[in-house]
């Protein structure tokens, strides 16, 4: 009987899954912006006159500036996001608490004024007591906000909720603010698989397709550790197309090369005697399919990567280029002739440090507010969120000497 019970369940399972498929929208080509004009005002933080002020009202500062995300009082602090808001400020999500999982954990978000190179004060988004009665289910934990612009204007965000087990048995929520997150609407949950619905995380931002959709790269971490990039209308996901396969490569980041090549770069989580490298895939078809590509010669220590695709043509990530630890925290660029990876700048080195002493840098997220600039925000020792400022005037300097740098020990370059 219960064998009975059990195949008509799947039986109903596949019908709806069937009906689903059947009901999806056409796959459309990627959204690819003009390249902004690489402009020296672009490249300038304007500060504002008080009265008593004689110096110019723009004021140009070196690249790269750091700040940090404010305090918040809590002892653990990780996985911050970015997103652009529309007048001209960035606003930062990350998730804070006793510890990473602890019931105390909360997502807080801040804006940044490029005009007075400040935050805000921050707020709580939201925490695991308002998930759950927005989500009428238990929440154990929450984590991992990534933003994203929806076609009608509005803010998305995008966080992890946990009911049962570990991270593997998460699933992906969002809310939604008509007011560039000031306030923010009741939770939904995305349901990514008719059956369980258990194990989808999202790490890295959405690619926007031509229709105003959204592509949100996800992962599985139970039975399987593998990447997903999902296809999102409003707070529903109508397609979904694997990236990877196995149990090695998590928290996809796809960079947009034109409206139907993209490629993703992964966290590696091989098992001990495999390659400590970024493992990728490719899409030539809009995300439809992607295939795995050739391992990109770099060392990864089974943590996160982020990047950018600039409108000059040279790509930018952010990661830990060691194979064990997260204590060096690089940027590294190549450009579309070369195809050469270079390390242009060491953003974070306990490598001299005793094993003890060493702090953890990690959970990079990159965001351009013009295609030629970058702002950085990673998570630093578990304690604090720092950000970092490259302006398209600096990043243009470094692409120019790329061919005159020297060669990062972990670079493609010095594995040929």
């Amino acid at each position: 009987m219960s064998r009975v019970i059990a195949l008509c369940f799947l039986l109903l399972a596949a019908v709806i899954g069937f009906l689903h498929i059947d009901s999806r929208p056409p796959w459309t080509p990627f959204a690819v912006n003009a390249a902004a004009p690489a402009e020296e005002e672009l490249d300038t933080l304007s500060i504002p006159k008080s009265k008593n002020q004689t110096v110019p009202s723009k004021v140009s500062i070196a690249s790269p500036i750091s700040t940090w995300l404010p305090e918040t009082g809590a002892a653990s602090v990780h996985a911050a996001s970015l997103i652009a808001l529309k007048d001209g400020t960035l606003r930062a999500f990350w998730f804070a608490g006793s510890r990473e999982g602890a019931a105390d954990v909360v997502i807080n978000s801040a804006v940044f004024d490029p005009k007075s190179v400040n935050w805000s004060a921050p707020t709580v988004v939201i925490d695991r007591v308002s998930a759950e009665k927005g989500l009428a289910r238990y929440i154990a934990k929450l984590g991992n906000p990534v933003p994203a612009r929806m076609a009608d204007g509005r803010l998305q965000l995008f966080f992890v909720t946990v009911s049962i087990g570990g991270w593997a048995g998460s699933s992906i929520s969002s809310i939604v603010s008509d007011d560039e997150g000031l306030t923010w609407n009741a939770p939904q949950r995305l349901i990514s698989s008719p059956l369980m619905n258990l194990s989808t995380l999202v790490k890295s931002p959405a690619i926007a397709f031509a229709d105003g959709r959204l592509g949100l790269p996800a992962y599985h971490e139970w039975i399987g550790r593998f990447g997903e990039f999902l296809r999102i209308d409003a707070g529903q996901v109508i397609d979904k197309r694997r990236m990877s396969s196995g149990r090695s490569a998590i928290q996809p980041l796809v960079l947009v090369n034109n409206s139907q090549d993209a490629t993703a770069y992964f966290r590696q989580t091989r098992s001990a005697g495999q390659a400590k490298q970024v493992p990728i895939s490719q899409t030539q078809n809009a995300g439809q399919s992607w295939q795995a590509g050739t391992d990109l010669p770099i060392a990864n220590p089974n943590s996160a990567v982020t990047g950018l695709q600039l409108n000059s043509g040279a790509s930018i990530l952010v990661l830990n280029n060691i194979e064990t630890g997260r204590y060096r925290l690089v940027l590294m660029m190549t450009d579309a002739k070369s195809g050469q990876w270079q390390t242009i700048e060491v953003l974070e080195d306990d490598e001299a440090l005793p094993d003890d002493q060493r702090k953890e840098f990690s959970y990079p997220y990159l965001i351009s507010l013009d295609g030629n600039d970058a702002h950085l925000v990673y998570t630093w020792d578990r304690k604090k969120i720092r950000h970092r400022y490259f302006s398209g005037a600096w990043l243009r300097r470094a692409q120019s000497q790329l061919g005159a740098a020297p060669v990062d020990a972990n670079s493609q370059e010095a594995k040929q």
